[in-house]
């Protein structure tokens, strides 16, 4: 890894360690705060509207600012919110810190991506991204788990005062490895606007929020499926979960190389289709438990997979406003993530088997796939590759 990179994955670390950690340790906040288990759910809510809110508003104001400060600045407000939340007092003082930790979350991800491809070698740019959201990955198949069992003995205060001290970490880097870059004299918010009034913008993001949001249908009901139809025990659902992380890690290299190789609207129709696929395969075949790892670790490597190249793509579409696409494509991912946890519970409520969420979830991936088709189609006149050299914000 390039070590000037190491910060931003250092980031993606603590950005994936505090997002998905409070997943499990919902029982014990909810125990702390003597709230229901579902209100604590509140909790994770809270940290995606403050990625959605954040995005393109914490861009926006840094527009005019060097993309090192910033960072740097993100990542002080990520640390400072993650202690806070470990001091807590109450369960709403917690839910407060919980949306102002998520704040900075899409724009770190999306100013990081935009520096990232700018210091990537020709040819590499999209896998320079995917070592960002190597730390998300990394989180998940390592950190969480880790976090998440010191959370269960020592306290769930642990697990904030731990995310702290990996931002903090990240702070240090940040300032020690990361080049500084000019930022052009015409930037501005306005300017970068302007692309958002286009259709290609809100393509992209559409095909995001539904075609991503395919795989979060299948990931969001994967314990109850493991137990329930794959008949798994209960105690062997974190080796699932493992396996799953260690597919996403894989999955999250394998697709920076391939957006490098091919169009990015090429990779993603590809990995679409391969997410349609194997989500009916889930549907079909869980009832084998040798089948269900199988699949398991598919979904896993997809889910990340396709998420460097519509990266790729929408940096290399809005090229001038780059850092405002990146920003808005990580508030796209939350709302795939919530899409995809709503329409993956609705054959639940009526009283479908735990294998119907990888229905729903093929279902929205058929949709991405139509949408990248569309996309392809209706601006295939566009450049074959990525511009080499990403503008400076």
């Amino acid at each position: 890894m390039n070590k000037r990179i190491f910060p931003l994955t250092l980031g993606g670390l603590g950005i994936g360690t505090t997002e998905f950690v409070i997943m499990g340790l919902l029982p014990d906040v909810a125990g702390s705060f003597e709230v229901s288990i579902p209100k604590a759910g509140y909790l994770i809510s809270a940290y995606a509207l403050g990625v959605v809110v954040g995005a393109p508003l914490l861009v926006a104001l840094s527009s005019r600012y060097n993309p090192k400060k910033t960072l740097l600045a993100l990542m002080a407000i990520f640390t400072l919110f993650n202690g806070l939340s470990g001091l807590a007092p109450n369960f709403e003082a917690l839910m407060l810190l919980r949306f102002l930790s998520g704040l900075p979350h899409g724009a770190f991800f999306g100013i990081g991506a935009v520096v990232a491809s700018q210091l990537a070698k020709e040819g590499k740019q999209a896998q320079s991204i995917s070592m960002m959201f190597l730390g998300l990955t990394v989180a998940n198949l390592a950190m969480v788990p880790l976090v998440t069992f010191i959370g269960h003995v020592l306290s769930w205060r642990y697990a904030f005062g731990i995310v702290a001290l990996i931002g903090a970490i990240t702070v240090f880097f940040i300032n020690k490895w990361l080049p500084d870059q000019p930022v052009p004299e015409n930037s501005s918010v306005k300017e970068e606007l302007q692309f958002f009034k286009t259709g290609k913008a809100w393509l992209i993001l559409l095909i995001t929020a539904i075609g991503f949001g395919g795989l979060f249908a299948w990931f969001s009901y994967v314990a109850p499926l493991s137990i329930h139809v794959s008949r798994f025990s209960p105690s062997f659902v974190p080796y699932i979960m493992l396996l799953a992380g260690l597919g996403m890690v894989i999955g999250n290299i394998l697709g920076g190389i391939m957006a490098d190789k091919i169009r990015p609207d090429k990779a993603a129709i590809f990995l679409f289709m391969l997410q349609v696929v194997t989500l009916l395969a889930v549907f079909f075949f869980s009832d084998n438990q040798y089948f269900s790892l199988v699949l398991t670790f598919l979904c896993g490597l997809l889910a990340m997979a396709v998420s460097s190249p519509i990266n790729m793509l929408m940096i290399s579409t809005a090229k001038d406003a780059a850092r405002m696409g990146a920003a808005f494509m990580q508030a796209a991912f939350n709302i795939a993530n919530s899409l995809g946890a709503y329409f993956g519970g609705l054959p639940l409520a009526y009283g479908l088997g735990f294998n119907y969420p990888s229905l729903a979830g093929a279902l929205m991936a058929l949709g991405g796939l139509g949408l990248s088709v569309f996309f392809l189609l209706k601006y295939k006149s566009s450049d074959e590759r990525a511009p080499v050299c990403m503008p400076a914000h």
